[in-house]
């Protein structure tokens, strides 16, 4: 990472996290200010998607307290500093989300590894609430028009955030302590696979979606424990499209970009390098810190990806966290980090051991 990159950085995101200091509690500051700490050390944290809740052969009781398990664990010997989690089914009230997680497991394990030195970050796959389709159900253009102040649907998806609201606030310690929350709701949005997508909706309805969770979760809740990630998809995207539904400098606290390798590994750090040019740029602007939220290459087909591909694409930039997306268990090719065994797993510890990537014990 290069030293005037990490000067810059650090001397705006200092301007930016003292003017956001008002609706931050003191742990979620100090998430900022470790974010900021390891970005000026030139360090960025490793992440994986429900890395505690299940891996490729295996999945936790719903009852579980400890949370020990873990592949990455399992192959390099220590956790990834980021655990990912997804609200997908909180807004029907479900036991379960999306992937089968209990939410009260979630819970508990995002407490847990909270209190282990970790990081968690939350993303949300909510149903189509004008469908009743899932996330992924684009059949209507109408569907955030719907849910705005004056739609057909706004009482019901207001009740969908008042139970995300509900749930947030339950994430304490056993001391009374809030656990800080990396929070990136309506993202990809400049694809068009979810019903929030660019095609899906206008460019002054996705805003006020932004604004309206946003009011929601801080006005009307008080909901100080949130770090608000804008994370747009990497395909294709140019600053403009990156920056066309920007809801407002005092709404984001970090951008970042998802960004999966379907085809060679060169057209993925193109792609990636690309997004993060435009991403350091803005942050230097707005005084954001940048993330890798999504990434992987599925099955991971190659077996130094992790130090000739994926750390490759990242040494460069000043980034707080990047993050794999999940094992899973019951789909025996969908896996996005190593398992014992896995023919990438001795370069994955290879990169899990640089000096530049954070983990925990």
């Amino acid at each position: 990472m290069k030293p005037t990159a990490i000067l810059t950085t650090a001397i705006v995101l200092a301007a930016s996290c003292t003017a956001q200091e008002g609706r931050f509690d003191g742990n979620a500051t100090a998430l900022m200010d470790r974010f900021q700490d390891n970005i000026s050390k030139g360090v960025m944290m490793y992440g994986h998607q429900d890395d505690l809740m299940y891996g490729h052969t295996w999945r936790i009781d719903r009852d579980e307290t400890e949370f020990l398990r873990s592949d990455v664990k399992e192959v390099c010997g220590k956790y990834p500093a980021v655990l990912g989690l997804d609200l997908g089914g909180i807004e029907l009230a479900s036991e379960q989300n999306l992937d089968g997680n209990y939410f009260s497991a979630m819970r508990s394990s995002a407490i847990a590894h909270y209190l282990r030195g970790g990081v968690v970050t939350f993303s949300w796959h909510p149903r189509n609430p004008l469908t009743d389709g899932d996330a992924w159900d684009v059949s209507s253009k109408e569907v955030v028009a719907s849910i705005l102040d004056g739609g057909s649907r706004h009482e019901l998806f207001i009740g969908w955030l008042s139970r995300v609201a509900d749930y947030f606030l339950s994430f304490e310690t056993p001391d009374g302590q809030m656990v800080p929350i990396v929070f990136r709701p309506w993202h990809e949005h400049t694809g068009s696979w979810f019903w929030w997508g660019r095609d899906l909706c206008s460019v002054d309805e996705y805003k006020a979606l932004w604004k309206m969770t946003f009011d929601y979760m801080i006005n009307e809740r008080g909901l100080r424990n949130l770090i608000w990630s804008y994370s747009p998809g990497a395909g294709g995207v140019t600053e403009e499209i990156y920056m066309e539904r920007w809801p407002g400098d005092d709404m984001v606290d970090m951008i970042g970009v998802d960004c999966y390798q379907y085809s060679t590994s060169e057209t993925f750090i193109s792609e990636l390098v690309n997004a993060l040019d435009i991403m350091k740029k803005v942050g230097e602007e707005r005084g954001k810190m940048l993330a890798v939220t999504e990434a992987g290459y599925e099955g991971i087909l190659q077996a130094d990806w992790w130090t000739a591909t994926l750390h490759k694409a990242l040494k460069d930039y000043p980034l707080a966290y990047v993050l794999t997306w999940r094992n899973a268990c019951d789909k025996p090719e969908h896996f996005y980090a190593p398992f014992p065994g896995q023919s990438s797993a001795e370069d994955f510890t290879a990169f899990a051991s640089l000096p530049d990537i954070g983990m925990i014990d």
